[in-house]
């Protein structure tokens, strides 16, 4: 191992799973799951990646209405849980440990995604202003229609069902998609959420949805198999947030008295707010690196000052990961780097998926 790389391969407690290292594989959208399910490609593809500290699974809707996009799997019956066991199996087989990601889209979505052709939901009825992709090309987000307290109330309940379920599938905890626009951040941003009701207005009010999520998931499964991802200042699928630093101290303070399995932040060049988490939060914080300049990924160098610096405990690579199923020996030995094929990113065969060399190879 290169010496000025050790403090990534340190041990690392996260709830009541011990990380070998401190390199975490990001959720991936990867759009290869036909019927809403995963398959024995998807085993393999993660178990392929079993040497990362923590696998994170790509975005995997806890309901039918949570669907956001093509071909991206659910968790929210039987029979998917048990198609996910397999996926579980093989990451723990290959040394592994793996959360997945529960994934609400909110109003990042479209009727032809839903067998009854339903509007999605989100905290008030205001469109995204971007687009989806379909088979037949690219579509037009829907105004979505506010969501009733009784809507409110079944999404928590799908959040904890879908966790349940997770539990019955082999995975070491959940991962709970409160950034990037979907439904969780919808509540939290004021440009998306205009409620008039005790989810909306002050920010006390709109973090109530996501303590809520928190609250009823740990208590289902427990504390310490629960992370929660947040993007603080993101604008992703049309969000706004006017003011950051006091939306997320809110938040951060209101989750700490769960003792969660950790916080992840997608980092969109708001580093003050990442500072201001880091001193707020008690528990461990895996950060996914704001990139500057023309690096296309978080490299090795990026993530071993950010622990180093001590602004995060572990750190989230994606395309990296992507491309290299080996990448903990990879930046062990110093390289080299397979590069990302982008056009293989989403949907497709093997090919971009499990077909990436190992260095042994």
């Amino acid at each position: 191992m290169e010496e000025t790389m050790y403090e990534l391969f340190a041990p690392l407690r996260v709830g009541k799973t011990t990380l070998p290292n401190r390199l975490v594989m990001a959720p991936m959208t990867r759009s290869r799951s036909v019927d809403r399910s995963v398959n024995a490609l998807t085993a393999e593809y993660y178990a392929q990646r079993a040497g990362a500290g923590l696998i994170i699974t790509e975005g995997t809707q806890p309901s039918v209405i949570g669907q956001g996009y093509i071909d991206t799997p659910g968790l929210h019956s039987a029979e998917q849980a048990a198609a996910w066991r397999g996926v579980t199996d093989a990451v723990h087989a290959a040394g592994g440990r793996i959360f997945v990601q529960l994934m609400h889209s909110g109003r990042v979505g479209h009727p032809s995604l839903y067998p009854d052709g339903a509007l999605p939901l989100a905290p008030s009825a205001i469109a995204t202003g971007g687009q989806m992709y379909t088979p037949e090309g690219k579509v037009d987000h829907p105004v979505p229609r506010e969501m009733t307290l009784e809507d409110i109330a079944r999404t928590v309940e799908d959040f904890v069902s879908a966790a349940q379920y997770a539990v019955e599938a082999g995975f070491d905890g959940v991962e709970l998609h409160g950034a990037n626009g979907y439904l969780i951040q919808q509540f939290l941003a004021d440009g998306s959420n205009h409620r008039t009701d005790v989810y909306g207005g002050s920010v006390e009010n709109r973090v109530r949805f996501a303590d809520e999520v928190a609250r009823a998931v740990s208590d289902a499964i427990g504390p310490e198999r629960v992370g929660i991802r947040l993007s603080p200042g993101s604008t992703s699928e049309g969000v706004s947030e006017s003011d950051p630093a006091g939306l997320y101290r809110t938040l951060i303070r209101t989750l700490a008295p769960y003792n969660l399995a950790y916080v992840h932040i997608m980092e969109f060049g708001h580093r003050e707010v990442t500072e201001l988490i880091r001193a707020e939060w008690p528990g461990t914080l895996i950060l996914n690196p704001h990139r500057t300049g023309a690096e296309p990924s978080v490299t090795p160098e990026v993530a071993l000052q950010v622990v180093r610096d001590g602004l995060a405990d572990a750190v989230s690579i994606g395309s990296l990961w992507l491309a290299n199923p080996d990448l903990d020996r990879r930046i062990q030995a110093g390289g080299p780097y397979n590069t990302p094929d982008p056009s293989t990113f989403y949907g497709g065969d093997h090919r971009g998926y499990t077909d990436y060399p190992t260095l042994s190879a």
